[in-house]
């Protein structure tokens, strides 16, 4: 088959249901749905690359993507679980969040002291919630220049946020904008 449209809807038809019945051993429906779909859109991506037999390949994709997911997960869990650790029973019972939440004019102005690439570093894996590989590619860079860069953009960031609070600042950029409206 040459062309590329035929040979990925007759793997899609050959596979589909081994690779979902793999996930479904592994995850919840939904999950397993998404890993399953997540996999042929590698196996389209990088269709020349699909091996024959092609099965054993694409059950190693979603076998990756599950354990990704998991990870992804698991760390989430683990935020929440460390959280609850730090919370006292007096904090349950009478929480009062303007105790715990920064002041958000000098949160505001510590951040607007920061490179536009320190906060485009920091919102990659903050906000829009990508692994340091993924972050890593969309500044075209490497993952571990990556890791440095957020390490230094956070370091700045602590530092900014013990400065004594300043005058107001004018806030630049599309990521301050953003806050501000938050």
């Amino acid at each position: 088959m040459n062309d590329p449209q035929e040979r990925f809807t007759d793997l899609y038809d050959r596979h589909y249901r081994s690779v979902l019945g793999y996930a479904l051993l592994r995850a919840e429906r939904g999950v397993a749905e998404d890993a399953a779909s997540e996999t042929f859109l590698v196996a389209w991506r990088r269709l020349d690359a699909v091996p024959e037999p092609a099965l054993p390949w694409l059950l190693g994709v979603a076998r990756n993507l599950l354990a990704k997911q998991r990870d992804s997960r698991n760390r989430s869990q683990a935020l929440v679980d460390r959280i609850a650790a730090l919370t006292t029973t007096r904090d349950q019972v009478s929480w009062d969040i303007a105790e715990y939440v920064v002041d958000r004019q000098a949160a505001l102005g510590a951040l607007a002291s920061l490179p536009e690439r320190d906060l485009e570093a920091m919102a990659l894996v903050t906000w829009h919630g990508l692994s340091p590989d993924e972050a890593a590619t969309v500044m075209g860079c490497s993952t571990r220049t990556y890791n440095v860069r957020l390490h230094r953009a956070r370091k700045r960031l602590d530092t900014a946020l013990r400065v004594e609070p300043r005058a107001a600042q004018p806030y630049r950029g599309s990521v301050r904008r953003s806050l501000e409206e938050t």
